[in-house]
């Protein structure tokens, strides 16, 4: 848990707290408050940090400050345990942040972290998506993405846009599990490129190899579920509810 007070230097709150809690649906007043960060000195103009022991899934946070000032930002770090009954015998973007993809591995993320390619939404610009560095060598960069749960994945998105000079000329994605490759295909500059594939062999994790080097402002690997994957998500969401 990060509160941010940056630029409040003499106006900004020299306590804060925590609570979190776990409600279903859409509540209009959500009930159940735990204290995850209990009252706290801050510092004016810095990032301040909070540990959060535990691990349980909350879908609600309170920020409490004494007695007032500014917050710049409240930041929220962790991994997130996504409803099963929305992901489950239905196609769905398997390597999205939101439903607990991520970049496990990567060569190079010399302008921007390669999360940024798991993000929601189109990329707005070129530094929220995932920029290497030029190469200056025979190899190439890559990009490991493991998956919500295991998975087939049916249709694959990679997205240049806003990469005009400087998208991959071409890209190859693989299935880590057998090693399978499911896409060898070149690229256009600053554009949305959508492939279906097929493969056999479930997988957890996807290889992305872009050719020499570049930008990828979005990637997305849809597909459905195995049973074995539904199993796993359903076993984390249990796991991690709050007991009652």
């Amino acid at each position: 848990m990060v509160v941010d007070t940056a630029y409040f230097k003499g106006n900004y709150p020299p306590f804060c707290a925590v609570d979190a809690c776990h409600v279903d649906g859409y509540p209009t007043e959500p009930t159940g408050w735990q204290e995850i960060v209990p009252r706290s000195p801050l510092q004016g103009d810095a990032a301040n940090v909070f540990p959060v022991n535990g691990n349980r899934r909350y879908t609600h946070v309170r920020l409490r400050i004494f007695p007032d000032g500014g917050v710049a930002r409240l930041r929220v770090h962790g991994t997130p345990v996504p409803d099963p009954q929305w992901l489950t015998d239905i196609p769905f973007d398997l390597a999205a942040l939101a439903n607990g993809g991520t970049v496990t591995h990567c060569s190079n993320w010399f302008y921007s972290p390669p999360n940024n390619m798991l993000q929601p939404g189109e990329s707005r610009y070129m530094s929220d998506g995932w920029e290497t560095a030029r190469r200056r060598d025979n190899d190439h960069d890559w990009a490991v993405i493991r998956l919500a749960a295991e998975a087939q994945p049916t249709v694959l998105e990679i997205d240049t846009t806003h990469y005009k000079g400087n998208a991959p000329a071409s890209v190859s994605v693989t299935g880590t599990n057998d090693e399978s490759t499911l896409l060898s295909a070149n690229l256009l500059p600053d554009t949305p490129h959508r492939f279906r594939v097929t493969s056999d062999t479930p997988v957890t994790h996807l290889r992305l190899d872009v050719h020499p080097d570049g930008g990828i402002a979005r990637f997305r690997a849809y597909g459905q579920l195995t049973d074995k994957g539904r199993d796993q998500l359903v076993a984390a969401w249990r796991a991690a509810r709050p007991s009652d």
